[in-house]
């Protein structure tokens, strides 16, 4: 099974892609880092934020004063929720790169822990929206990647379906459409006023 990204597949999208056997990316393709998000916010962010509060504090109690209303905007629990979060995002990723794309592979778990590394690496990322260029995912990642521009017949095919999808959703109701190669297919709408319409 391949997973075919004509423009981008950020966060869960990556997830998804790396559950495949390989990823077919085009030059204007783009993948993103596997960063678990709590309200908008990075997970790795937030327990950034609580470890560089607990070492300032630590160095200094006189900082406490500083850093109590920043901690106080979460809640008792977040901290761990984060990690959890973030420990399974890692364990996900992990055992599908094991068990898809370097099944075959004689020793599988050092290729995963490497790509898991730099997907998850919020110090590397820096950002939920950072794209990775199908140069980065082949040659730093070291994911299994097929560029589309070798296979015209595939490019197009790629690229008109992606067009009509596109259209589509730009221009009706549909925010989600999943459908198989059997026609059967699930389309999200959102709801529109009778002046909408």
């Amino acid at each position: 099974m391949r997973a075919i990204v004509p423009l981008m597949a950020m966060s869960g999208g990556t997830m998804i892609a790396c559950a495949c056997k390989s990823i077919v990316m085009g030059r204007q393709s783009s993948l993103g880092p596997v960063d678990p998000q709590f309200r908008g916010v990075p997970a790795h962010g937030i327990l950034e934020e609580f470890c560089d509060a607990h070492d300032a504090i630590k160095r200094d109690p006189s900082k406490i004063p500083v850093w109590q209303p920043i901690i106080a905007k979460y809640t008792p629990t977040l901290v761990g929720e984060c990690q959890k979060s973030v420990d399974w995002a890692k364990e996900l990723v992990g055992g599908w790169l094991k068990s898809g794309m370097f099944k075959d592979d004689p020793d599988p778990t050092i290729k995963a822990q490497g790509i898991v590394k730099g997907l998850t690496d919020h110090a590397w990322t820096k950002s939920h929206s950072r794209h990775l260029s199908v140069k980065t995912c082949k040659e730093e990642l070291h994911l299994t990647v097929e560029e589309l521009e070798e296979d015209g017949a595939l490019q197009d095919s790629v690229l008109s379906l992606h067009h009509a999808y596109m259209h589509t959703l730009a221009h009706t109701a549909a925010i989600k459409i999943i459908e198989n190669h059997l026609g059967t297919a699930f389309i999200l709408a959102v709801a529109q006023s009778p002046s909408e319409r």
